[in-house]
């Protein structure tokens, strides 16, 4: 989804945290907010000596590089819909990043003896079947789902990645990283909005068909695969709880609804 990357540069996100938070409506990760137990607390050598955890694993960055190719692709292609030469190059650099991300994650199914298409091969039709349903057909659009429909996606990758190994952790969490797209969506649409505040009232409609859409992807990606929701229920790792899926969509939707705000929509 996303794209030198942040997860290249010297870790200092501690100290901006506060500020990234209100910049782009995103809930600190699970993973900042208690200590590692169980699988979380090993790494992946002593985590992937159970089958169906490895293989949960192996969906997931299945599902994460595909998106991030297909992220690469919708942006070069969102390129076409800018306005002026400067907003053209700014999502050609995005774009760029996008697909450093998914060579990280292509790179890493290899280095883990697992053939990357194959991985991807399971996830094409929903991803694909998600971008045609939600097709923008103006570039205000492409902006708002770029920020809206992938920040939900990241969300969720997010929240999972506090209950995997320390090493697929560090590695999703680094993809899921902001190519600068929120601060350049947010600056736009504001704008836009401002210029004719009729054009809020679509994109509002606009982001509540996104959210609903994702969220539904979402769900038909893990109820596909078997390894993946075993996990996450808890059958395998530190799954969720029921209690705990709810307090996560809860999470999910909160931030979502802060995007929003910041794009000067409601919710």
């Amino acid at each position: 989804m996303r794209f030198m990357t942040s997860s290249d540069k010297p870790d200092k996100d501690a100290g901006n945290s506060a500020e990234k938070t209100a910049a782009t409506g995103t809930s600190p990760a699970p993973d900042a907010r208690a200590e590692h137990t169980g699988v979380a607390a090993q790494d992946w050598a002593a985590a992937s000596a159970d089958p169906q955890y490895r293989a949960a694993v192996v969906d997931l960055l299945g599902a994460l590089a595909y998106g991030e190719l297909a992220a690469f692709e919708r942006l070069a292609e969102d390129a076409k819909l800018a306005p002026t030469l400067a907003d053209k190059a700014e999502l050609a650099k995005m774009a760029s990043a996008e697909f450093h991300h998914f060579e990280r994650l292509r790179d890493r199914l290899t280095e883990i003896g697992e053939e990357p298409t194959r991985a991807m091969e399971p996830f094409v039709a929903a991803l694909d079947g998600f971008h045609k349903q939600t097709a923008p057909s103006d570039w205000l659009e492409g902006l708002v789902k770029a920020y809206v429909g992938d920040s939900i996606a990241s969300d969720f990758y997010r929240e999972v990645a506090a209950r995997l190994d320390s090493d697929t952790r560090g590695l999703v969490l680094a993809v899921l990283d902001d190519t600068g797209h929120a601060s350049f969506a947010v600056e736009k649409v504001r704008a836009a909005i401002d210029a004719d505040p009729r054009v809020g009232g679509r994109l509002a409609l606009w982001a509540r068909r996104l959210m609903g859409e994702a969220l539904s992807q979402s769900q038909r990606v893990v109820a596909d695969r078997d390894a993946l929701s075993t996990m996450l229920v808890g059958g395998v790792a530190d799954g969720f709880d029921l209690a705990e899926v709810g307090k996560m969509f809860s999470r999910i939707t909160e931030a979502h609804t802060k995007r929003m705000a910041a794009l000067g929509l409601a919710a």
